[in-house]
């Protein structure tokens, strides 16, 4: 996902959601931490802001009918968030070299709030691929919101992280108990060693009579090797129809012969899923 006009958007939203003199400030905050080039002034800057914008937190955002508007509307997005993030791309866009490798530190100084902007928002900073190893750091965190932010509506693993740092997140956002349906890009990201790990989560979920999240499986489909096919046997003869439904996916999605096998054994199951009648993105909802 590539935005445009990232600063000149968030100008404009940002006109529109603050008070005149806020928005002033803000801008000659922006020029005083970049002229005086100190790495004090940029924390301190990105912590002020909360200060001045306090009144202006619960303005109504009418976000643009574009991708960022809609990135933005998906985050949730409130004006002091946006504040912040402009003004980081501010003091970026004025001095690269000198600022890049402190903002990429902020995720050590920063309380909680400022950290859940940083994460959720990381994407819009210039070269945003710079921030990876903070990214990577933040999914360390037992703080739901925290790790909410950098995995939840977020494309940034998805374009940035490697294949162990996405399954690693994807594997806590499961022992977490979040919200799997929020994560962007799982499809995309499927790869053979998750497939691996979500089978052996699940292994030891059921032998602690423990419930595995049906969108769990998600990414499985492709890789159906002989213990994965065990698995969806297991899934599809649960008394839980959203279980069974995530193996019949499972099982369609895959070019095995052996899947087309097994689901055609679950003739109205394999019914369900075949007319599109369910799908990983209503299993959720399904009743």
């Amino acid at each position: 996902m590539q935005f445009t006009d990232i600063s000149q958007n968030l100008s404009t939203l940002l006109t529109r959601s603050l008070k005149p003199d806020t928005f002033e400030w803000l801008q000659q905050r922006i020029a005083s931490v970049v002229d005086h080039a100190a790495t004090k002034d940029l924390y301190l800057g990105y912590s002020l802001v909360a200060s001045k914008v306090v009144s202006d937190k619960e303005a109504e955002i009418d976000f643009p009918r574009n991708p960022l508007g809609t990135y933005l509307k998906a985050q949730g997005a409130t004006p002091l968030q946006l504040a912040r993030m402009y003004l980081l791309i501010g003091v970026l866009e004025g001095n690269t070299p000198f600022f890049a490798p402190k903002i990429a530190q902020i995720i050590q100084v920063a309380d909680t709030g400022e950290l859940i902007t940083f994460l959720k928002f990381l994407i819009l900073l210039p070269e945003p691929e710079t921030y990876r190893s903070a990214a990577v750091e933040a999914l360390r965190t037992n703080i739901a919101p925290v790790f909410d932010a950098i995995s939840a509506h977020n494309p940034y693993p998805s374009q940035y992280f490697n294949d162990q740092e996405w399954n690693q997140m994807y594997l806590k956002a499961a022992f977490m108990e979040r919200d799997l349906s929020v994560i962007s890009d799982v499809k995309e990201r499927a790869n053979g060693e998750l497939a691996r790990i979500i089978s052996d989560y699940a292994h030891e979920r059921w032998a602690a009579s423990r419930k595995v999240d049906p969108l769990f499986w998600k990414p499985v489909g492709n890789f159906l090797d002989d213990r994965l096919l065990e698995d969806m046997k297991r899934l599809l003869n649960s008394p839980d129809t959203k279980e069974q439904l995530a193996g019949a996916l499972c099982c369609m999605e895959s070019s095995e012969k052996a899947a087309a096998i097994l689901l055609q054994q679950y003739p109205k199951i394999q019914q369900q899923v075949a007319n599109d009648a369910v799908s990983w993105d209503t299993l959720n909802v399904y009743e």
